[in-house]
């Protein structure tokens, strides 16, 4: 017998006699029979034990005893489980096993995590263990498979890692959504953006990216925020904005094939519907600019389906919004060139229009929001030095950001994508909560 198998690979071994390392997640029976559902991680599927085999092959006192022993096995219990792989059509997974042996490893008493109905609340408090549920399971191999997918992406079009600092001496956006800590006497932030380094990276590498943790102490509690949460950021020179884009709604549809060629079976355990996560990759993204959304939302605010609020141009609009307007295209919308007013101090203004920006966010179908955002960044070292006083922001806090514009300044543009919103819209849940192993909002800390 070979070692140990994983239960994702068993339909490589049908017929075979195989070993896995399992936890029960469940069992039912009665009489003669004993159905086992175990998870290794990889996936979950079902094992049958039959007690007449156990008796012929342990004999009757030994083949009891066994039986019995799986029989008052309790719930998260681990073991190793020894049986033949034989196809189950009958089962979404497909393949099943016949249980000729097993020995338990470790026993479990009293798991709280019942196959019943819980609150949120009590999930969240045991999140640790909730982790080991099915659709939990399949959430995390989405996500693993948009981190798999950024990475190859990147390797694929030339870009280089670049890691930037998690704390900083300065804001890269908003500077009330700073977690301020002491830094040895002085005050230090965590980030909430890797960009402004990723910009002194371009400068120095050409193309590059950065993927870890950030930080926002935003004071919501809506379903698409976190205060801790992973970002992608990526910088590159000699780009156009136009050209950005391409670059943004490649690396996208990358993401989502991604998911859809290595976590197929997560996503049918999600029930997400494939046909549509198939659509956003072979159908071309609308762009639309802020000033034509504000039309289109006032053209249609009285429509019977319409829930959102009045908006003037100039104003920056919500979430009902975002989810009306990306759906009334049916696939992932670019909004570029929004007022100046409430984007970003370094973003480039439109050529002849210095009341908008040269940005764009990416929204998301089907209620999912934003995802994206990126931008051109303004490259003259006096109208930058400006914003930044205009900003209220201090000179010497960004001398080196400054410095990028006076050595050899050239044309760049960047981007950053929230994973965990990449997660919820791909994988098709309702709360960015789960999207995260351990999430951190205003109200929770632990586990």
């Amino acid at each position: 017998m070979k070692d140990l198998v994983n239960i994702s690979d068993v339909k490589h071994h049908v017929g075979e006699t195989v070993k896995i390392g399992a936890w029960l997640a469940d069992k039912s029976g009665k009489g003669k029979l004993q159905f086992l559902q175990l998870r290794d991680g990889t996936a979950f599927f079902q094992a049958v034990v039959f007690k007449p085999s156990f008796i012929e092959k342990f004999g009757e006192e030994a083949g009891e005893v066994k039986f019995n022993e799986i029989k008052h096995l309790a719930q998260e219990s681990s073991l190793y489980v020894t049986g033949i792989i034989k196809e189950d059509a009958r089962s979404k997974f497909g393949y099943e096993m016949d249980v000729t042996d097993f020995e338990v490893i470790g026993h479990s008493e009293d798991y709280p995590i019942t196959p019943k109905d819980h609150g949120t609340d009590f999930l969240m408090d045991h999140r640790h263990l909730w982790l080991r549920s099915k659709k939990q399971m399949a959430v995390m191999q989405v996500r693993n498979a948009l981190i798999y997918a950024t990475y190859a992406f990147f390797d694929k079009h030339g870009f280089i890692k670049f890691d930037s600092p998690i704390l900083s001496g300065n804001a890269a956006e908003n500077t009330t959504e700073l977690f301020e800590t002491d830094y040895f006497g002085s005050p230090a932030f965590l980030s909430q953006s890797g960009q402004l380094y990723l910009e002194a990276g371009a400068m120095a590498l050409g193309r590059v990216f950065d993927f870890g943790p950030v930080f926002r102490a935003e004071k919501s509690k809506t379903r698409r925020h976190l205060t801790e949460f992973w970002m992608m950021d990526a910088e590159y020179p000699f780009l156009s904005h136009e050209e950005s884009l391409d670059l943004q709604e490649a690396y996208i549809k990358a993401l989502i094939q991604g998911v859809l060629d290595k976590a197929d079976g997560a996503l049918d355990i999600l029930e997400r519907d494939k046909d549509l996560l198939k659509k956003y990759v072979e159908t071309p993204f609308k762009r639309i600019s802020y000033d034509e959304v504000i039309d289109l939302l006032q053209a249609h605010e009285n429509d019977e389906d319409t829930d959102y609020e009045h908006v003037e141009h100039g104003d920056d609009f919500g979430s009902p919004h975002e989810t009306w307007v990306s759906n009334y295209f049916g696939v992932p919308t670019f909004v570029v060139n929004y007022p100046a007013s409430f984007k970003a101090f370094y973003m480039k203004p439109v050529p002849g229009n210095p009341e908008r920006v040269l940005c764009a966010d990416l929204l998301a179908p089907e209620g999912y929001g934003e995802i994206v955002g990126g931008s051109e960044r303004e490259t003259d070292y006096a109208a930058l030095l400006q914003k930044i006083k205009d900003n209220g922001l201090q000179e010497e806090d960004y001398d080196w950001y400054l410095d990028l514009r006076k050595y050899g300044s050239v044309p760049h543009c960047g981007f950053g994508l929230g994973l965990e919103r990449m997660v919820t819209f791909v994988a098709g849940n309702e709360h960015i909560r789960e999207a995260i192993p351990f999430p951190r909002m205003i109200s929770r800390i632990k586990p």
